[in-house]
C-alpha cells in the first residue's frame, strides 16, 4: 500500500477515535510536515461537523487559545503544529496547562527517524519536548494500515483523551513522524472497522476521589473540636457549579467564615453569601488585626489564593490545624502549613462531612457566634472604608476599575483577569455580588504571556459575554493573539489598564533604587493602543472619567436597561490610562484607610469595638 494511503487510514482512525471520545475542537497552525493531521481534521469537519477546526498563524497564541477553550469547557482541546521550533512555541501554554490542570492534547508533527540528527531542515529533538510538564507522552510509529496498527492508534487516541481529562487534568503530548508524500490519499477499502454505535474502541471510566466512612469521621473529629476556624477557597482547578453551595452549607454548619478568592467562583453567585469574606486582602495587611484573628483550624480548597497577605496570615498562625483538600492528588501546600493533606473531590468532601450526624446537627449560632460575627464585622467595615476612599480619589486609580465593574456587570458574565496587578486588584476591589459571574485567570504559572489568546479561547466556547482586564505589557506581549478575533469573528471586551510599563514592580523593593529602575523594571514603551485597535479592526474608547468608563463598558457589552444579557459584538478595547507612581500612592492610601478604621485595636484589642 502506498505511503499516502496508509497515512489516510492511520490518521483518519486516530481522529475518528478523538471524536468518539468527545473531542470537539482542534486548533491548527500552518506547516508542511503536519499536512496529514491538518487535512484529515479539515476533512473530518467538512464531512461530520463534529470536530471544529480553528486556524491560527502564531503557534504561541494558538496554544493559549486552545488553553482558554479547554479551561472554560473542562474538555480536552487538540493542538496541531508542524515540526521544529513550531512545537517549542507551544511550551508556555503547555507549562500553564500543567500547573493549572487544563486538558490539552498536543499533536506535533515530526520528521521520520532517518531524517533526524543529520542536518535535515526544520528538525529538532521533539521527544519529550515538554519534559515533566506533559502528563503523558508517546511517539507514534510511522503510519501503517495494518489491522494491528489501526487498533493501536485508536487505543492511543482513547488513552490520550482519558489522560488529558483524568484528575488531575493536564497536557498530553503525542509526536507524529510522517514520511513524504504528506498528502493523504483517500481510499474506501475497509481494513479495520471501528466499534459499532459510534463507541470508542476503548471506553475509559474513572470516578472522583473520596474518603471512606472511617476517614471522613476522623476529619469530622478535627473539625468539630476546633470552633474558631476558617475556610479558604482559592482558584478552582475544575469548574464545579455545585461546589459553592456545598462549601457554603458546610460553613453554615460550622460557623466558619469563607475567605473566597474570586477565582474560586464562590465569592459571587446566587448561593447564600453572608459568610463570604471578600475584603481580607486589605484588612490582613494590618498587623493588629492579624494578631487578633487567631484561627484554630483552616480548611483550604483549590489553589493557594492570589492574596499575599492571606498567605502570610496562614503562615503566621502555624499552630492551627491546616487541612488541604485537593481532588487531583497533588501536594498543594506553598504555605508549608498543611497538617492534613486530603486527596478527595472538594464538593464530595463537603457533602460527606455535612451528611455526618456530628456535623448535620450543628448550628453556627451554637458553635461560636462571636467568631463568625467578628470576621463579618471586620469585612464589612473594611469594605466601607475602601468605598469611601475610592469615592474621594480624583486621579484615575486602577482599583476603581474592578470596584466599578463589580456593580456594573450583568448576570452571566465571564471576567478574565491578567496576571500581575489586574488579578490582585480583582481580589481586593471586586466585592461579593449576587450576579453569576465566572472569574478566570492563568494562575498555573502566573505568567503574563498568552493572556489575550486565552481570553479569546474562552470567548470561542462561551455563550455569555467575556470581559478581559489586562495590563499594557501583557496586551503588548500577546498582540498577535488579537488576530483570532478578526479571523473567527469572536466577541471580547478588553479593558487595558495602561500605566506605560510594569506597574507591579513599583510596589517591590526594586523601586527604592531609581538609578536603574525604569530601564530594568518600569520598562516604559509609549505605545498608543488606539493604533493596535485600528490594526485589528477593534472598536476603541479611552474614557475621560468613570462615568464615561461605565458608559463604555455598558455600550461594549451591548446591554441596555431592559436587556442586561445581550452579548457584546466583535472586539472592543477600552483603555484606562493611569500613572504608576500615583497608583502605588493610592493603593497605600486605601490600606492606610483600612488600618485607620481599626486604629483602636491597639488600645482595646477588639477590632469591632
Amino acid at each position: 500500500m502506498k505511503t499516502e494511503q496508509a497515512t489516510f487510514y492511520y490518521v483518519g482512525a486516530f481522529i475518528d477515535e478523538l471524536a468518539r471520545c468527545g473531542l470537539r475542537h482542534v486548533v491548527v497552525c500552518p506547516g508542511s510536515r503536519s499536512t496529514p493531521l491538518a487535512l484529515m481534521f479539515a476533512r473530518r469537519y467538512a464531512e461530520q461537523q463534529d470536530i471544529r477546526l480553528w486556524m491560527h498563524v502564531d503557534e504561541r497564541s494558538a496554544a493559549f487559545f486552545a488553553l482558554g477553550m479547554a479551561k472554560y469547557s473542562g474538555q480536552a482541546v487538540a493542538l496541531v503544529c508542524t515540526s521544529g521550533t513550531a512545537a517549542a512555541n507551544f511550551m508556555p501554554a503547555v507549562v500553564e496547562a500543567h500547573y493549572a490542570r487544563v486538558p490539552l492534547l498536543v499533536l506535533t508533527a515530526d520528521r521520520p527517524p532517518e531524517l533526524r540528527e543529520i542536518g535535515a531542515p526544520q528538525t529538532i529533538d521533539q521527544g519529550r519536548l515538554y519534559g515533566a510538564h506533559a502528563k503523558w507522552y508517546a511517539e507514534l510509529p510511522i503510519p501503517e494500515a495494518s489491522a494491528d496498527m489501526l487498533r493501536y492508534v485508536r487505543a492511543t487516541a482513547n488513552r490520550a483523551v482519558a489522560e488529558a481529562v483524568g484528575s488531575p487534568a493536564g497536557p498530553v503530548h503525542l509526536n507524529f513522524p510522517f514520511r513524504e508524500p504528506l498528502v493523504p490519499l483517500p481510499s474506501d477499502d475497509p481494513i479495520f472497522e471501528p466499534r459499532a454505535d459510534f463507541q470508542p474502541y476503548t471506553q475509559t471510566t474513572s470516578g472522583s476521589r473520596s474518603l471512606n466512612f472511617e476517614q471522613i469521621n476522623q476529619i469530622a473529629e478535627i473539625v468539630t473540636s476546633n470552633a474558631e476556624g476558617i475556610i479558604v477557597c482559592g482558584a478552582e482547578y475544575r469548574h464545579d457549579p455545585q461546589f459553592a453551595s456545598a462549601v457554603v452549607a458546610l460553613a453554615g454548619k460550622l460557623g466558619f467564615p469563607i475567605l473566597a478568592d474570586p477565582l474560586s467562583n464562590v465569592r459571587c453567585g446566587t448561593h447564600p453569601r453572608d459568610q463570604v469574606i471578600d475584603a481580607y486582602d486589605a484588612f490582613l495587611r494590618d498587623p493588629a488585626i492579624v494578631d487578633h484573628l487567631k484561627p484554630e483550624l483552616a480548611i483550604r480548597f483549590g489553589a493557594m489564593p492570589t492574596s499575599k497577605p492571606l498567605l502570610q496570615f496562614l503562615q503566621k498562625h502555624s499552630n492551627a490545624a491546616h487541612i488541604v483538600v485537593d481532588g487531583g492528588g497533588a501536594w498543594n501546600d506553598p504555605a508549608l502549613r498543611a497538617t492534613h493533606m486530603i486527596h478527595a473531590d472538594s464538593r464530595s468532601f463537603c457533602e460527606a462531612l455535612i451528611a455526618l450526624p456530628t456535623i448535620s446537627s450543628l448550628s453556627a449560632q451554637e458553635r461560636n457566634k462571636y467568631w463568625l460575627s467578628l470576621w463579618q464585622d471586620i469585612d464589612q467595615r473594611t469594605r466601607r472604608a475602601i468605598e469611601l476612599k475610592l469615592d474621594n480619589f480624583e486621579e484615575p486609580f486602577e482599583g476603581t476599575v474592578f470596584a466599578t465593574l463589580s456593580g456594573l456587570l450583568p448576570d452571566n458574565t465571564v471576567v478574565f483577569a491578567s496576571s500581575s496587578m489586574p488579578v490582585r486588584d480583582l481580589d481586593t476591589f471586586f466585592d461579593s455580588r449576587k450576579q453569576n459571574i465566572r472569574f478566570l485567570a492563568n494562575r498555573g504559572a502566573n505568567g503574563i504571556d498568552g493572556v489575550v489568546s486565552t481570553a479569546l479561547g474562552v470567548s470561542a466556547v462561551s455563550e455569555i459575554p467575556v470581559v478581559l482586564v489586562i495590563g499594557d505589557l501583557a496586551l503588548y506581549h500577546d498582540m498577535n493573539g488579537l488576530l483570532a478575533a478578526t479571523l473567527h469573528k469572536l466577541n471580547l471586551v478588553i479593558i487595558v489598564i495602561n500605566n506605560d510599563g510594569g506597574g507591579i514592580f513599583s510596589f517591590l523593593p526594586q523601586a527604592a533604587h531609581p538609578e536603574h529602575f525604569e530601564r530594568l523594571f518600569g520598562t516604559p514603551h509609549g505605545l498608543d493602543f488606539a493604533h493596535v485597535a485600528a490594526l485589528y479592526s477593534a472598536d476603541y474608547q479611552q474614557p475621560k472619567d468613570w462615568q464615561h468608563f461605565r458608559n463604555a463598558v455598558t455600550h461594549c457589552l451591548g446591554a441596555s436597561a431592559g436587556d442586561k444579557n445581550t452579548k457584546s459584538t466583535g472586539l472592543n478595547i477600552i483603555e484606562v490610562r493611569t500613572n504608576r507612581e500615583t497608583n502605588v500612592s493610592l493603593h497605600r492610601q486605601v490600606w492606610a484607610a483600612v488600618s485607620g478604621e481599626f486604629a483602636k485595636v491597639s488600645e482595646s484589642s477588639n477590632p469591632t469595638s
